[in-house]
């Protein structure tokens, strides 16, 4: 089958199975919902769920002063967030500033260089609270300016799907100060101490009420850590999680430190946090190549952990139609596979698109599903 051909053909055996499921199931899709459990499905996620390609005057000044590769890297735009889950998407990822004052982001420095207005005049960039982009004055664009915003439709698209299998958000906090060459007054962002990451957890309970989220004291129950319990079936069933959401914390640096400190194992905090084998709250992994790192993420998934790994990375597996990372991410078991490109989009001359082996929107896990699985009774 050729390159083209079975991608075209994935995509749309994955669209004709979303568009025909339905919120009231079978019985015996009812009957394995009740003993299948989260971490033995997979789904695919998008990297950078939030973002629209720079302008390509900005693009073409990057590759001037940063790299053509830089440049080429932020070439792709996702889709808007609820076109996404309506195509089977199940785990986003969201790059928070902490902006408490507001208008911190409402300036972009490099269209100073581009004639165009820096200033955005955007009201919703000068209030208080979160902002969602990717690199501060560069890479600006985006489909939800701020983390309240994105919180709300996904809020939305759930309440008018409360029988979908979990969304899970992987959460990046952005502190990185970047290279200012031409002294245009790029933002220093702010770090993400105690207060800033609490308010990430405040703005999330300001969408979402308890129930309607995975959080880890639902999963940790009796058990006296975290991990213990995600250890031994600690995850919840598809019965108990459909309808809700999950935040995990993507970090691994003082950002991270600061929201497990006072939270032993995660009590009492909204996120799942992104640590490391033997930690009292290790529960989710981030390992980005199936290919150089695919044994350890069988591993990790065989023991219980949730994995999270890449299809594609810095548009490259899109620019050369390559899928051996995609086939290798789904071969591991990680249970979130994610890709900048959920449906063909002809921009470097061919199809390339990432989608669920067999063109389900969430099927049984390679590893961790038991045996009589059924991914047809996975109602998306």
């Amino acid at each position: 089958m050729s390159a083209i051909i079975r991608p075209l053909l994935l995509f749309i055996a994955a669209s004709f199975v979303l568009a025909c499921s339905t919120d009231s199931g079978s019985t015996a899709g009812s009957a394995q919902d009740q003993v299948l459990r989260m971490n033995q499905i997979q789904v695919l996620g998008t990297h950078n769920s939030y973002h629209i390609q720079p302008r390509d005057r900005i693009l073409e000044l990057l590759a001037i002063f940063d790299s053509q590769e830089t440049a080429d890297s932020l070439e792709y735009t996702a889709l808007p967030l609820e076109e996404q889950f309506d195509r089977g998407v199940r785990q986003l990822e969201l790059d928070l500033f902490a902006d408490p004052e507001g208008g911190m982001y409402a300036t972009r420095r490099a269209l100073i260089l581009t004639d165009d207005p820096p200033e955005s005049g955007l009201p919703e960039l000068d209030e208080p609270g979160m902002k969602v982009l990717h690199v501060q004055d560069l890479d600006f664009e985006t489909h939800c300016l701020t983390f309240k915003a994105c919180l709300a439709t996904l809020k939305s698209w759930s309440d008018r799907n409360r029988q979908h299998i979990p969304i899970t958000v992987m959460i990046e906090a952005k502190e990185e100060v970047i290279p200012d060459p031409l002294e245009l007054g790029f933002v220093i962002p702010l770090e993400f101490g105690p207060d800033e990451v609490a308010e990430i957890d405040r703005e999330i309970l300001e969408v979402f009420s308890p129930d309607r989220l995975i959080r880890p004291d639902d999963v940790r129950g009796e058990y006296d850590t975290l991990e213990q319990a995600v250890l031994d079936d600690g995850w919840l069933t598809l019965s108990e999680a459909r309808g809700r959401v999950m935040f995990v914390f993507l970090n691994r640096s003082a950002a991270r430190d600061h929201y497990i400190d006072g939270h032993p194992s995660l009590r009492g905090r909204v996120m799942f946090t992104n640590s490391d084998e033997g930690d009292p709250e290790a529960a989710w992994f981030n390992v980005n190549s199936a290919l150089s790192d695919g044994e350890r993420i069988r591993e990790l998934v065989g023991a219980g952990y949730m994995v999270r790994t890449r299809a594609d990375a810095d548009t490259q597996q899109a620019r050369d139609d390559d899928y051996t990372l995609q086939e290798a991410a789904f071969a591991s078991g990680g249970q979130f596979v994610s890709t900048d490109y959920v449906m063909p989009v002809p921009d470097f001359g061919n199809d390339y698109f990432a989608a669920v082996p067999g063109g389900y929107v969430a099927r049984c896990n390679p590893v961790t599903a038991p045996a009589d699985c059924d991914s047809d009774l996975i109602r998306p």
